[in-house]
């Protein structure tokens, strides 16, 4: 028996000081500490999201809501409307597509477009050559602010007179916006784009992580991005349709290695029977 508050003894398993209480339970062979688990469940989630198939989601979501936020902000009745006929648009709700395409639809494309280069820099790993990965982050960086601010600069119009209780913008402001968002997007996002998509081939043909076609592929449209873009706006699409594409291609290479690892492992079972 020890003084104070020393340990008397063990009772049932059960640690006891000389007081009588009950200080923890005993954790025969070393067990894990409570709580020690949550690294472990922490670490899978994050081997999750930078697995292929998140790559392949995320460019997916991106082409989506990227295709969709260009439909809604350029494809609106505002362009074109006259002063008396954009008071009566905004009284009857007719802004609200720009408010769908450019404060949602085209800010959360933005992310996935993020977790889309993630994911494809973490899959090629230490592979991956430093100066065109350097190019190819900086440009994907480039090219998302580039978006939100012509989103930004487009949906202006529409965010003073819902959220702010401003009127309704005049004619001459709606064009004057559009002109600035449409060089934002057109004349400088497009260029980056261009460059993602040929730094991007370049680290695929290098670390042999993706096909011959994927480089070429990349090298093509980010020229046709570069020249074609000035003459046909609706170009810049070539962009979530490649990024799709290599999505698909990503999660189709990953389950069929899924079934190759266990078809592998099936036979392996058999010959150990």
């Amino acid at each position: 028996m020890m003084s104070g508050t020393g340990v008397s003894g063990v009772r049932g398993g059960v640690v006891v000081t000389s007081e009588g209480t009950d200080a923890q339970p005993e954790r025969p062979g070393g067990a894990a500490k409570p709580g020690a688990e949550t690294p472990t469940v922490i670490d899978e989630a994050g081997r999750q999201l930078r697995a292929p198939w998140a790559a392949g989601i995320a460019g997916l979501l991106f082409a989506i809501l990227f295709t969709g936020a260009l439909a809604l902000l350029r494809s609106g009745p505002l362009t074109s409307a006259t002063d008396a006929e954009l008071a009566v648009m905004f009284a009857t709700g007719g802004h609200l597509p720009i408010v769908i395409g450019g404060l949602y639809l085209a800010p959360f494309s933005g992310i996935m477009f993020l977790w889309f280069i993630a994911v494809v820099r973490d899959q090629i790993g230490e592979r991956e050559d430093r100066f065109f990965a350097t190019v190819f982050f900086g440009s994907g960086l480039l090219f998302v602010a580039l978006v939100f601010v012509a989103t930004a600069v487009a949906s202006a119009v529409v965010v003073g007179y819902q959220y702010l209780g401003q009127p309704a913008p005049s004619a001459t402001v709606v064009a004057t916006m559009r002109a600035l968002s449409y060089t934002v997007l057109f004349g400088f996002a497009t260029r980056a784009a261009a460059v993602f998509l040929i730094s991007m081939g370049t680290i695929g043909l290098r670390s042999r992580t993706f096909p011959n076609w994927f480089a070429w592929t990349g090298y093509l449209l980010g020229l046709v991005l570069l020249i074609v873009v000035t003459l046909w706006d609706w170009i810049i699409l070539v962009l979530p349709a490649w990024v799709a594409i290599v999505s698909l291609f990503i999660m189709r290479r990953e389950r069929a290695r899924g079934r190759g690892a266990a078809g592998k492992e099936a036979g392996r079972m058999t010959r150990v029977r």
